[in-house]
């Protein structure tokens, strides 16, 4: 998950009336909602991406929009705020050194153990549209192609509905300019045979994967333990504070030994640095 979209050109701030002050209410509300950050350098990128929601809720200018996500009635429109301040930034196999060490550090002792009948758990936390946990999971048939004859799982969340619905349907495109292998295209996916350019994962790629809508600073359901999290390039638009729970809620979620990956400009702080090993390039180990 990232605000890191392409502006859309021809808007600024004032062209959309906002001010300070509203521009003020509307990161308070974004923070309040999911923990990001809206610093007054992403004013234009705000009134871009949510100039033509002001139109479509009949709000006449930014204080008004803010009015009605402050209402009662406000909660379905903060959810779809939220999802148009956030972008899904992803591919397959980002930052592929994790996966590397997934495969040849993490993968042999859980396979070990789901081989025996234990039960083994993976976390792609702020999955986006579903590449990481594809990745993921790509890695784990690559290893025990009878992986989902097992006691083995990983869950998928992200906070836009929008991402789920898509890592759900497991249909992307130009999967021949991603960092999917020619065997791996084989194995996991079906070519759409109208021309679109779409493939489609194969059912027993997808039926190891669990997508569900998740806020991360809001409740958590799953008790873990996991074995194995990916959170990355997420916590890193929260503030200090924020990234110091999240850090140790997942911890306290990880099993003895268990493995989180973080994004490559990310680094865990607070109480949490004291139960994560650094052991590898933002790979940290439960101490």
């Amino acid at each position: 998950m990232s605000i890191g979209r392409h502006m859309t050109s021809g808007l600024s701030a004032m062209d959309a009336g906002i001010d300070d002050v509203a521009f003020a209410r509307l990161a308070a509300i974004l923070h309040s909602e999911c923990g990001i950050v809206l610093s007054d350098s992403k004013k234009s990128l705000a009134v871009s991406r949510l100039s033509k929601r002001l139109r479509q809720v009949g709000a006449s200018d930014f204080t008004q929009y803010c009015d009605l996500l402050e209402s009662r009635s406000g909660e379905a429109e903060r959810k779809e705020m939220v999802c148009l301040l956030t972008t899904n930034v992803t591919n397959f196999f980002r930052e592929a050194h994790h996966f590397q060490r997934l495969s040849e550090d993490v993968l042999p002792t859980l396979l070990d153990r789901a081989r025996k009948g234990e039960r083994v758990r993976m976390w792609s936390a702020g999955c986006s549209s579903g590449q990481e946990p594809y990745s993921i999971a790509m890695t784990v048939l690559d290893a025990l192609p009878d992986a989902g004859c097992l006691d083995l799982r990983i869950l998928a969340t992200d906070i836009d509905s929008r991402m789920i619905s898509t890592g759900k349907s497991g249909i992307y495109r130009d999967l021949e300019k991603a960092q999917v292998t020619e065997a791996q295209r084989r194995s996991y996916f079906n070519k759409d045979a109208d021309g679109t350019g779409n493939w489609q994962a194969r059912d027993h790629l997808r039926d190891l994967i669990t997508f569900a809508e998740l806020n991360l600073i809001g409740d958590w359901p799953m008790k873990g333990p996991f074995d194995v999290i990916f959170c990355r390039n997420v916590v890193i638009y929260f503030d200090a504070d924020t990234q110091a729970r999240l850090w140790s809620r997942f911890a306290k979620l990880l099993a003895p030994d268990g493995t989180l990956f973080v994004g490559h400009s990310e680094r865990v702080s607070g109480p949490a640095a004291s139960q994560l090993k650094l052991v590898g390039t933002t790979q940290y180990k439960k101490i």
